[in-house]
């Protein structure tokens, strides 16, 4: 899984990142970008190798990731004629080489999930994750104590069909979390799921971005930090950064590499409404706590007086009927929006109606799935075709 230099620590070794549904290529991008080395996507998560450099610098710089994990390994916990249900669990762990990453003294708590499994009660793979995993770290410590007072390893099991996977989480607070968000309005959207919506959009340097719903100003604050290319995380602190086994250098690197990249020069406005005057407050506070308020203009505004500006990208997140609004008020809003939104703006939105097309009154160019926490949405995206010559 690993390579060792003297002393144990490694220098290469396997992660994984959850994303969003629907996201796995943007992140997969991003991946590239940092330099990270064998990248493989699946449903829901992205993993790669990397050294604890590369470690640092996903957790601090990328957009998309929920989480960066360190995958321990992967085994089969199928039921076996003759032996007790937990045994392959048990002795999977058990296998794994949790020394090079928690030390005697460290904390390692257990969560998971388990689907499509004879293994169904999560309760119990926990006790049994934790009692292979206090075994291993006993022999491999030569010690009968792990009095777990030192730094939070947060081990998770996901077991799939009988497949086990164990990770280490290294971010803690979820990614997500970049720390200007105090509060929120009633319904609003991740920061990582924005992220990847305003990528999807080509939000670059140089843009003009509108958000006519713009509730707490994710979408404003998120589209400033792409085009000024300021990492995330950058100001926020993360679990590895305690462990014992990480190097201090890593954060140091990372951390410097992702302010060199920083462009306070770049191109960049965006404008935010809403109906709510709270939510406009709301949005200008966001914006501040995240240094970008001098890119942002809010005002309060309903979308029946929505004014286009020339070469605006539109990227909104709109009430609908399990959000905020009956299905009906919500299908009246898209109405007004396919007559106030010009045909020839590139436009984003994200909804999980069925009938957003039928009552916006275009077909959008593109549909992309995506799930916005536990429901499954559409970004359904318009764009005029530019004219050759």
């Amino acid at each position: 899984m690993e390579r060792q230099q003297k002393g144990g620590s490694t220098t290469g070794f396997r992660m994984c990142c959850p994303c969003h549904f629907g996201l796995e290529s943007v992140l997969k991008f991003e991946l590239i970008r940092l330099g990270a080395a064998e990248i493989s996507a699946a449903d829901g998560r992205v993993s790669f190798t990397g050294d604890w450099t590369m470690l640092a610098a996903a957790n601090v710089e990328l957009t998309t990731a929920e989480r960066v994990l360190i995958e321990l390994g992967s085994f089969s916990v199928a039921p076996q004629r003759g032996r007790t249900a937990f045994d392959p669990l048990f002795e999977g762990v058990a296998a794994l080489p949790l020394e090079q990453f928690i030390g005697p003294d460290d904390a390692f708590p257990v969560k998971g999930s388990s689907l499509n499994s004879a293994l169904k009660s999560v309760p119990a793979c926990q006790a049994i994750v934790k009692k292979a995993a206090v075994r291993r770290l006993q022999r491999a410590h030569h010690t009968e104590a792990l009095p777990e007072t030192g730094a939070v390893h947060q081990i998770q099991f996901s077991i799939r069909s009988d497949l086990c996977t164990v990770y280490l989480d290294t971010s803690g607070v979820p990614l997500y979390k970049r720390g200007w968000r105090q509060i929120a309005n009633a319904a609003p959207i991740r920061e990582t799921l924005a992220a990847g919506i305003l990528d999807l959009s080509h939000c670059r340097a140089g843009a003009v971005l509108c958000d006519p719903f713009c509730g707490s100003g994710t979408f404003l604050i998120e589209g400033a930090y792409r085009a000024m290319h300021m990492a995330p995380g950058l100001h926020r602190r993360f679990a590895a950064e305690r462990w014992t086994q990480m190097p201090k250098r890593a954060w140091f690197d990372a951390r410097e590499a992702a302010r060199a990249k920083i462009n306070r020069d770049a191109a960049f406005t965006a404008f935010g409404y809403d109906c709510d005057p709270e939510a406009v407050a709301l949005s200008i506070e966001n914006a501040k706590k995240a240094g970008v308020a001098d890119r942002i203009t809010v005002k309060q505004r309903d979308i029946r007086d929505f004014e286009a500006v020339p070469g605006q990208i539109i990227v909104c997140n709109p009430p609908y009927g399990e959000r905020m609004l009956d299905v009906s008020a919500a299908r009246a809003l898209y109405r007004v929006m396919g007559m106030v939104f010009p045909d020839d703006a590139a436009c984003s939105i994200i909804t999980p109606d069925a009938e957003f097309e039928k009552c916006y009154g275009r077909k959008a160019r593109r549909r992309r799935k995506l799930y916005n926490g536990m429901l499954q949405c559409q970004l359904y995206q318009f764009w005029k075709e530019k004219r050759e010559g």
